[in-house]
């Protein structure tokens, strides 16, 4: 047995053979997402010590139920372009699950961002809150701008703005506007509930508000990086921009900094 693959049984313990199994291969439609993350979360509830409560499965928890809507919604025929806000959503889980198999034999090339969140997994404790917002922070401020660039360039189209592809991309703000309040009352304990009580809306919404935000930057940073994408280099330095920048955000939402978020 070679010392990675020690090292990576270390990391997700007795359900390393399970993860590393179900992360061969990619998923190719939303339905797949939404049926590998309900797969992925039975298998982090069981990684040592902290099992369900680990930093991951806080946020794949939460990125199961936003997929899950995404799929609802496109199986009514909510979407304008249908085709690639499906690619996007496949595409985004792409980087997730990448992350995910990098780290899984101690990859070098597991993005910064994502290791911040991985190296918490066996503690020490972390409040499921700002461990699920740290995920977000990997997902939309690193991996989504360039799960944005491969989506257009797959459809041949561009990231412009008040096009039906923006129009779609801003109606998962609303998913997330409207999760948030269940998503977020469920990771907290009954003393924090109470708070929240007394807070009324004003958590969530500026939570939703954080997201919106989030999102928009990285509609913004596909744009910068779809000038520069057939450039080896720029696309490069524009990568480690974002790893750093996001990794620097997620360190500091695992850090006791976060308990503020609740």
């Amino acid at each position: 047995m070679t010392d990675k693959v020690v090292a990576a049984r270390l990391v997700w313990g007795p359900a390393h053979d399970d993860i590393c199994g179900l992360l061969e291969g990619n998923p190719t439609d939303v339905a797949g997402v939404v049926a590998r993350l309900t797969q992925l979360q039975e298998c982090l509830d069981q990684v040592p010590p902290l099992l369900g409560s680990n930093p991951l499965a806080d946020f794949n928890k939460l990125y199961r139920t936003i997929t899950a809507s995404v799929l609802d919604r496109l199986n009514t025929n909510r979407f304008r372009d249908p085709e690639f806000l499906a690619m996007l959503d496949v595409e985004f889980a792409k980087r997730y699950f990448d992350a995910l198999r990098f780290w899984s034999v101690t990859s070098q090339e597991c993005p910064r961002v994502w290791g911040v969140i991985f190296k918490r997994i066996d503690g020490p404790d972390v409040r499921a809150l700002p461990s699920a917002v740290a995920g977000v922070n990997a997902h939309i401020n690193f991996d989504l701008p360039f799960a944005l660039i491969s989506t257009f360039e797959q459809l041949n189209l561009a990231p412009v703005d008040d096009s039906d592809q923006h129009a779609d991309y801003l109606q998962v703000n609303d998913i997330f506007a409207h999760a948030i309040p269940d998503l977020r009352r469920g990771y907290l304990d009954k003393i924090q509930l109470l708070i929240d009580t007394m807070n009324g809306d004003l958590d969530d919404w500026w939570q939703g508000e954080m997201v919106e935000y989030t999102r928009n930057v990285a509609w913004r940073n596909a744009q910068k990086l779809w000038g520069v994408r057939h450039d080896p280099v720029s696309v490069a330095r524009e990568r480690d921009r974002l790893d750093e920048f996001s990794s620097l955000i997620g360190r500091l939402l695992l850090s006791p900094l976060g308990t503020f978020l609740q």
